[in-house]
């Protein structure tokens, strides 16, 4: 939390505050690379060392020395440090409503609410004990109410932007316990607003009109920008179908719209911190707008604005002020209440919620992260110090318990066979080119199942960097006709995907989310496992490295695609499927929103690999668009079999001898389905599949995966080949 503060400064002005400012940032950039070498390899996250920077620089550190201190406490720089920091945090809040999983967020509203105000009540109720014995102790002027509840938000305020940031640099942002930290710190942040609401109330002698009139303005303000901003940005995504991106001006456009309606809630003194997320968590996700904002955003906020916007409140602390026992004593006394406020109020709600006592602890020290408050002179100066101290403790408690519960929040691979249909489905589909876009935007509406079954699935756009750019000096200036083709595919691609997925989006309601990944070949596959980790992938879905033309003949992809799919297959931590797109059927845009009845065949011969196609076609039988089959393959020989199929839908047992006859049964339903889900099987013999094929193209596959994407098997459905984690 922010609000306005005063520092004082001496007399004498020896520069521009601008020049003193840039200094300031460029000094807490460079020392907070510096403490990150040493603290990243015992596990701690980078807003410690960004806090601890601004902190050593601070009045607390170097700027003890005059000289430094006049240099940065100069008239008015204290101006450019809030305007800098109040823009800071509008980025900041922006872009955590443009990333904020909001379906998450309403499904969990209750556990989320609970968390955040078991901590928040169990500080106002200490803030309640001590604001008498602290207001006499530091000499403060004023209504002991005012001083209460400013109490009331230091011991209770949450730094959501810090457990934003703390989540995703420790990589379980996108895991459970993740996503509920960042939940309860925004909600816990509405109520900080709330109580920083009432102080500015005080401040200005407000009466209740008074305040309910400039609430209602505020909001009325609120409300027309969204509206405002919806309209403009459904307009830019129609100028710029065929572009893309939106272009330097358009952006400036939506920045300034955004800026200047947080600019007139500061001054109407509400903060904008929860307007700016919803601004945020509102704003059209599909089309060319917010992919444009989120790359632009995403890349300034985590590499420049953070350290900024940390650095900063380490920078204010001034522990010189600390000189008396008493004064020691106050600031222990508020950190202890702190974290032993949050600890005892979060973990009290988690008990009420069954939550497990280890991700209750790691919750309760996540809530206690802070930002900062104001008040005058040496409250101010002795509560920032406890906050920043306590942010300091909490950071690096945070860093530890992530590394010893690395088990309970890291990656836990469920079979699609155990993955109830009702569970939320994390999904990752990967894209060498715009060929099999379609399928895959098929592939997630059928897995999307009724309208209530939660699914993330996140498109992932695979681009190569070829070696001889790689060692070409400049990359934008390529000599003359070399590299043109491939750049030319490239950006044609880009706009094709990206228009496949804007209008999926639009027709569906469905968010799906697009990031691009730029590797030569050979370590490609590992960009792709080290995301499907960070997003706690259930499933990755990779394409076929060869790709049906209109005259129905296959044409081979590089082959970098197919060694990319055989690393992938060898080293996942989940289960990893193989599209085939072998079929002339509807169009994936078509399919988001057309009635028709997609026609789906399991082919079950027995073994884990069928077991998890099984359970990935359970997910897909859940649409009320899809029919589903599982055909059994058994052998003759088989009277009672011992398999049982436990998936409301036809089922159908074919009793065959070998792998012949096997084939000419697959024939007979080659033109019955628009996708086959099988297996990829072992590699040791099978008696119903020996001889099904002349020869074995493509291993990764599986023998009947290989024989339904031949050439000599004539089909127009796709199909689908699932590998189980090993």
């Amino acid at each position: 939390m922010d609000d306005s503060t005063e520092l004082k400064c001496p007399d004498n002005n020896t520069g521009n505050p601008a020049l003193t400012m840039t200094t300031q940032v460029a000094a807490i950039l460079v020392l907070s690379h510096v403490f990150q070498i040493f603290l990243k390899p015992l596990g701690q996250p980078a807003p410690l060392a960004q806090i601890l920077a601004g902190f050593v620089l601070g009045p607390s550190g170097l700027s003890r020395s005059p000289r430094i201190h006049v240099f940065f406490f100069q008239n008015f720089a204290v101006d450019f440090y809030e305007s800098l920091a109040l823009y800071c945090r509008i980025s900041i809040m922006f872009l955590m409503g443009l990333e904020m999983d909001v379906p998450y967020l309403m499904r969990n509203l209750r556990p989320a609410s609970i968390i955040a105000f078991g901590g928040c009540f169990m500080c106002t109720v200490f803030a309640a004990a001590i604001s008498y014995f602290v207001y006499d102790e530091t000499g403060s002027r004023g209504s002991h109410f005012t001083l209460a509840l400013v109490i009331t938000v230091i011991l209770a305020n949450t730094a959501s932007p810090i457990v934003f940031r703390l989540a995703a640099d420790l990589k379980f942002a996108t895991s459970d316990i993740g996503r509920l930290a960042i939940s309860s710190s925004l909600i816990g942040d509405m109520y900080a607003v709330f109580i920083l609401v009432l102080v500015s109330g005080e401040k200005h002698k407000r009466t209740v009109n008074g305040w309910v009139l400039m609430a209602f303005c505020s909001l009325l303000l609120l409300v027309g920008i969204i509206i405002f901003t919806t309209h403009l940005v459904n307009w830019l995504n129609r100028r710029n179908r065929n572009q893309k991106n939106l272009q330097a001006l358009e952006v400036m456009i939506i920045c300034l719209v955004i800026l200047v309606a947080a600019m007139t809630l500061e001054t109407m003194g509400f903060s904008s911190i929860i307007a700016c997320f919803l601004m945020g968590s509102t704003f059209p996700r599909g089309g060319k707008s917010a992919r444009t904002l989120l790359a632009i955003l995403t890349y300034m906020v985590h590499n420049f604005i953070f350290p900024i916007y940390f650095g900063y409140t380490g920078f204010k602390a001034d522990t010189t002020y600390i000189n008396e026992l008493k004064k020691i004593g106050i600031v222990v006394m508020v950190i202890v209440l702190s974290i032993g406020g949050k600890i005892l109020g979060t973990l009290s709600a988690c008990r009420y919620l069954k939550t497990p006592l280890n991700e209750g602890v790691l919750l309760a020290v996540l809530m206690n992260m802070k930002g900062h408050v104001l008040t005058s002179a040496i409250f101010y100066n002795l509560m920032v110090s406890a906050v920043v101290i306590s942010s300091l403790i909490s950071a690096a408690l945070i860093g530890f318990l992530v590394r010893r519960e690395s088990n309970t929040i890291g990656l836990k691979h469920i079979p699609m066979e155990f993955h109830s249909p009702d569970k939320e489905l994390k999904l990752l589909a990967c894209v060498h080119s715009r060929h099999p876009v379609n399928t895959m935007v098929r592939l997630i509406v059928s897995l999307r199942g009724s309208d209530d079954v939660p699914i993330s699935p996140y498109l992932m756009h695979l681009i190569e960097l070829p070696e001889k750019i790689k060692k070409s000096s400049s990359y934008y200036e390529p000599e003359e006709d070399e590299f043109s083709d491939d750049e030319d595919y490239c950006s044609n691609d880009v706009v094709e995907i990206n228009e496949a997925v804007d209008i999926f989006i639009e027709e569906t309601q469905m968010m799906i989310h697009q990031v691009q990944t730029i590797a030569p070949f050979f370590s490609m596959y590992q960009d792709v496992c080290d995301f499907a980790d960070d997003i706690r992938a259930s499933f990755i879905v990779l394409p076929f490295h060869k790709h049906q033309r209109i005259d129905g003949k296959f044409e081979n992809d590089k082959e970098g695609v197919r060694t990319t799919n055989q690393k992938v297959l060898r080293n996942a931590q989940c289960s990893v499927a193989m599209l085939v797109d072998r079929g002339h059927t509807t169009t994936g845009t078509q399919a988001a929103g057309s009635e028709s009845l997609q026609q789906i065949a399991t082919l079950f011969f027995g073994g884990p690999d069928d077991r998890e196609a099984l359970g990935f076609s359970k997910r897909l039988s859940t649409h009320h668009h899809t029919s589903l089959t599982i055909v059994r393959f058994l052998p003759t020989s088989a009277k009672d079999p011992n398999v049982r199929i436990n998936v409301d839908q036809k089922d159908d047992d074919k009793y065959v001898e070998n792998g012949v006859q096997t084939g000419m049964i697959l024939r007979d339903m080659a033109e019955t389905y628009s996708m086959f889900v099988v297996g990829k099987g072992g590699r040791g013999d099978c008696l119903l599949t020996t001889g099904i094929s002349d020869w074995e193209e493509c291993p990764e596959l599986g023998v009947v995966g290989d024989f339904l994407a031949s050439s000599e098997f004539d089909i127009s459905g796709s199909v689908l080949v699932v590998q189980q984690h090993r």
